[in-house]
């Protein structure tokens, strides 16, 4: 671990000195990068610089402690930065971590009823009510990029857009199978039913992390709807767009600009792609060391909300929560907390081995 850290810290050093060489500035795009990487190394180098003042610290207060008159005070030096020093080996090592590339991005989230029919869709609008409210108390920004709505106010599908910092390191855990057990409120005999939905968390991605073959995509138009026919637009402003070798279609229609729905539909196509390429990486390393948390894996049943217990659990950490209506008001922080980490100390655990 010293050595890597070691090398770390000289690289710290150089790029100190090249963020500041009027050359490389000159070239923004070469300087942007050097300081985006002296930015994601900074902290590491700031912690391994305190644990060797600390262990400096120590062995100038062994050497003290042969003096008589200064041993007293040496030995409180001694012992403070000896208890010190496990306790930022720790921290070093969880700065050491690779870190996920696309945590800082914004994402674009896909809700989906599953199994339960009516209920189902209750439920997806009932997520998309719970993370609108979570990305409200994060100063988030929240885009609609399409939603194909039922009767009763739920949704078949909802996708939409979360811009803002961390926005993928704090929700990308949320990929998965959500369960819910209630009573319907259109269940007379008052028996619990269990639906289910589907969330898809995906980053999103830029046009040079992503290629893709102009002559791949089938377009067509058609005009938006709302649930039951309603709010039809009057010109055919919604977009589809088809990626013919992967059979993948999405499609926008809340802007009421053509060329706007294309452009979000790509950014949701181009996020599609991007993780299937992620997915398979993730596989390939999964194989090689099954994480606890980041598999993401959509087909896995990953949190339950138990209505008449007012339970909400997650199944990947064992973890529940007794505060159904506060959750569903968007107060997720404590589980996601719980769930960063799980899935720091798995990987953690899988450097070490």
């Amino acid at each position: 671990m010293f050595d890597k850290l070691e090398a770390v810290e000289k690289r710290y050093e150089e790029l100190t000195k090249d963020i500041s060489n009027p050359e490389i500035i000159a070239n923004q795009a070469e300087w942007q990068k050097l300081i985006k990487e002296h930015s994601s190394i900074e902290e590491v180098v700031q912690k391994y610089r305190e644990y060797k003042k600390e262990k400096q610290r120590m062995e100038d207060a062994q050497e003290m402690m042969q003096d008589k008159e200064l041993k007293e005070l040496a030995e409180i030096d001694y012992y403070e930065a000896k208890e010190k020093l496990p306790q930022i080996e720790e921290e070093l090592k969880m700065l050491l971590i690779p870190k996920d590339p696309n945590d800082d991005k914004n994402i674009i989230c896909e809700i989906r009823a599953g199994a339960g029919g009516e209920e189902a869709a209750l439920f997806a609008g009932t997520l998309f009510r719970m993370y609108s409210m979570y990305a409200e108390r994060k100063h988030w920004k929240i885009e609609i990029l399409n939603e194909n709505e039922t009767e009763l106010g739920g949704y078949k599908e909802v996708s939409f857009m979360v811009t803002g910092k961390g926005a993928y390191s704090r929700l990308k855990f949320e990929s998965g199978v959500h369960r819910v057990q209630r009573v319907p409120d259109t269940e007379s005999s008052g028996r619990i039913h269990t639906s289910t939905s589907t969330v898809a968390v995906l980053p999103v991605v830029e046009d040079v992390e992503i290629e893709i073959n102009p002559a791949d995509i089938k377009m067509e138009v058609f005009r938006a709807s709302g649930a039951g026919g309603q709010h039809i637009n009057k010109t055919s402003s919604a977009v589809r767009l088809i990626h013919e070798p992967t059979g993948i279609v999405v499609e926008c229609q809340t802007e009421r600009s053509q060329l706007q729905n294309r452009e979000y539909a790509m950014k949701m196509l181009r996020s599609r792609l991007y993780n299937i390429e992620k997915e398979k990486q993730d596989s390939e390393i999964a194989n090689a060391r099954k994480t606890q948390v980041g598999s993401g894996d959509r087909s896995e049943k990953i949190r339950t909300y138990n209505y008449p217990q007012g339970r909400i659990t997650d199944h990947r950490i064992g973890m529940s929560i007794f505060q159904m209506e506060n959750f569903l008001n968007g107060d997720l922080d404590e589980m996601i907390d719980n769930l960063i980490a799980a899935d720091r100390a798995e990987k953690l655990k899988g450097e070490e081995e």
